[in-house]
């Protein structure tokens, strides 16, 4: 029978690994999606590609390493040298995890000036799509993409151009993304913070194992 302390710890490693989970499952989602781009897809994808994925790849291969370190925690009653070692790498996450959230965070500082250079890199058909979803003509109206939404110079430059909603969505989505990173971020303490306490109770708990030991020992 698991001892009550170790239920709140089993929990957060619980949601723990979850986060591993989500990040590799839209980074694997977002990268199939950007192979047949849509008008309803191609704006999220297209930020989560420019996104640092490769360091989300690798804090979740860090979240499922650490996962594997609690299991000896968790079934040896008494252990907390591996409980120690967990700590020590929950705490990495963390760090990991909060830079990449700044990452993101401070990138939505100068969005516009991103979502430029974002747009010159990419392919016509991409263009397109976003043209089409907001009913725009290039970033800037001039240079933009001949399609059935921009056919000519006259009707591009009676449009407006694409830099307003799309740097409005790009703000919002990237809200949502470094938000959801930071919520990463929290549950990360929480575990952090139930692996102390079950540090601290196990380590209570061998003291007083052996204060009995030792009053056993005196009886005899």
């Amino acid at each position: 029978m698991l001892p009550k302390y170790i239920f709140p710890y089993l929990f957060a490693d619980t949601l723990f690994v979850a986060t591993g989970g989500l990040l590799v499952a839209v980074i694997l989602i977002s990268k199939s999606a950007m192979n047949v781009p849509t008008t309803d897809d191609v704006a999220p994808n297209l930020l989560l590609a420019h996104a640092p994925l490769n360091g989300a790849l690798a804090d979740a291969g860090l979240i499922f390493a650490t996962f594997v370190i609690s299991l000896p925690a968790l079934v040896l009653a008494n252990d907390r040298i591996w409980l120690k070692v967990h700590s020590w790498m929950v705490l990495v996450c963390i760090m990991l995890t909060l830079v990449i959230g700044l990452d993101v965070w401070f990138s939505t500082l100068k969005t516009r000036a991103n979502l430029a250079v974002m747009w010159s890199q990419e392919s016509p058909q991409i263009q397109q799509l976003l043209q089409e979803r907001w009913q725009c003509c290039g970033y800037m109206n001039i240079p933009f993409h001949t399609d059935s939404t921009c056919p000519t110079p006259v009707i591009a430059l009676s449009k407006t151009n694409c830099v307003g909603p799309f740097s409005n969505y790009a703000n919002n989505f990237l809200d949502l993304v470094f938000t959801a990173i930071f919520g990463m971020v929290a549950l990360d303490v929480i575990l952090l913070l139930s692996g102390l306490v079950v540090l601290k109770k196990r380590a209570e708990e061998q003291r007083y194992r052996h204060i009995d030991e030792k009053s056993r020992y005196s009886r005899i």
